[in-house]
């Protein structure tokens, strides 16, 4: 990571700091899965623990995830990012010592609270700090770590439960972070946080109503599958729709005595920002997959360590894609996001042919197209979602696109999961595999459209005579302003 004479080296170290809080939370989501087998066996829990194990702090982070993003906008990014990281390795530091089942399901709670405070100020720091090209620099890292976590958590867990490191067995996966936040916590002596406290008071109506209709959508959707969806599941997202309608209301209304809203309307109705926020969704509707390709590979005799092999080339190219970001924006700066889901469409598409005509062997090249694309084009959504928001509320910005993305997982697998499910039932996993890749494909060419309209409008760093005299794109039409 070379500074340039507009960015200072010791800025440069801070992001490097910041990367650690990007990398933590989902490789702590990825690592857990390939040891559940070894904390059942240990603990005990049967299936219901493993469920829980993986629930419960998917639908915390999910659900908590605007709120830490909004109260690093309030209190100070660095501070929310410090308090996060603490607490991330504490809770890390529970689980790892925890000897009965409720003290793992507590801790992993405690992990999705403090990661929701910690993850959303790596990107906001990253927009508050940088522009231009630093900035797309430093958004390409961030896009490369998220892979880098699901290389490792996609690997590593099966090999250190296997090797019994130290002999801790799973216990090493959640022990693991401290180092690693222990370094981030020394970096953070060079983290800038060009933010100053706001006399603003945190919404507390907002902030509860929000929580609570997202709980209402996140736990049903996250539980509803593994229960072969009980009724009060239905009974649940229908009022959660309810509560988060309400919550928009509350805050279109609020105003007055130093209260703003905990998601101001401004901020997300901005053009452009919806557009990106829908596509971001759509983008992660690939979340699904990794399910679904465990599934398989199971049904056909492949071992854990096996499949972690064989959806490898996937995390590979998603670890290169991001660093390769800033020199693809010197040659073409913008449509970068639809190039790359151009990519997973076709990775996709070719994925099903493959295992459509039996020739699983060459399924790596698609897997690593597949990759590749996403890691072009995360980074790239990320970075129209939160150019479209003022910076103001750039912690706000990193926990809509991090909330966004949770959300979707959570639809992904439980309506693609489903389908894959069904499919697999009665025709085999082979066709069941294929069927969902196909519809996957669609999705992301969608998303990609999206992207292309989302980025036509101007951003908010671009300068003030593109905003007011937007350029007008062959066939475009008429670009809102």
């Amino acid at each position: 990571m070379t500074p340039t004479s507009k960015t200072p080296a010791r800025t440069w170290v801070g992001v490097v700091t910041l990367l650690a809080g990007t990398l933590l939370p989902p490789l702590d989501f990825f690592i857990v899965n390939l040891a559940i087998p070894s904390i059942q066996d240990d603990l005990g829990g049967g299936d219901i623990l493993g469920q829980q194990i993986v629930a419960s702090y998917a639908a915390t982070y999910a659900v908590t995830l605007t709120l830490g993003g909004r109260l690093g906008d309030l209190y100070g990014r660095r501070r929310t990012f410090l308090i996060g990281l603490v607490g991330f390795a504490l809770a890390s530091l529970l689980c790892g010592s925890a000897g009965e089942p409720w003290l793992l399901l507590v801790g992993r709670v405690l992990q999705g609270l403090t990661a929701a405070l910690m993850a959303p100020q790596s990107l906001a720091l990253i927009r508050a700090s940088l522009d231009g090209r630093d900035q797309t620099v430093a958004l390409g890292f961030h896009g490369a770590t998220l892979g880098l976590a699901a290389v490792i958590g996609q690997s590593l867990g099966g090999l250190l439960v296997t090797a019994d490191v130290w002999g801790l067995g799973w216990r090493v996966i959640f022990l693991l972070n401290l180092p690693v936040a222990a370094l981030a916590l020394l970096g953070s002596l060079f983290l800038r946080d060009p933010h100053t406290r706001s006399a603003e008071k945190l919404d507390g109506i907002g902030a509860l109503l929000l929580f609570t209709g997202l709980a209402g959508i996140v736990i049903p959707l996250v539980e509803g599958r593994a229960l072969d969806w009980p009724w009060w599941s239905f009974v649940v997202l229908v009022a959660a729709a309810g509560v988060l309608y309400r919550f928009w209301r509350y805050e279109s209304a609020l105003g007055g005595d130093r209260v703003v809203p905990l998601v101001p309307p401004r901020a997300v109705t901005a053009p452009g920002v919806r557009l990106a926020l829908v596509s971001v969704a759509l983008f992660y509707s690939i979340a699904a997959f990794f399910l679904v390709f465990s599934e398989h590979e199971q049904a056909v005799g492949r071992t854990p360590l096996q499949a972690s092999l064989d959806i490898l080339p996937l995390g590979i190219g998603f670890l290169i894609g991001p660093l390769t970001v800033p020199h693809l924006m010197r040659v073409m700066p913008r449509r970068i996001a639809a190039l790359g889901l151009f990519l997973e469409t076709v990775g996709f598409l070719a994925f099903a042919g493959l295992v459509a005509s039996d020739h699983t062997a060459w399924t790596a090249a698609p897997l690593a197209l597949i990759g590749f694309g996403q890691g072009l084009a995360l980074p790239s959504l990320i970075r129209i979602t939160v150019t479209h928001i003022p910076r103001a509320f750039a912690g706000l910005a990193s926990g809509l696109v991090n909330a966004t993305l949770q959300i979707s997982a959570a639809l992904s697998v439980a309506i693609i999961g489903g389908i894959f499910y069904a499919t697999a039932g009665a025709y085999g996993s082979a066709r069941a595999i294929t069927t969902v890749s196909i519809l996957i494909a669609a999705l992301l060419f969608a998303a990609s459209l999206l992207s292309l309209r989302a980025e036509r409008v101007p951003s908010l760093d671009a300068p003030s005579e593109a905003r007011e005299h937007p350029v007008r794109e062959e066939h475009a039409g008429r670009v809102p302003r």
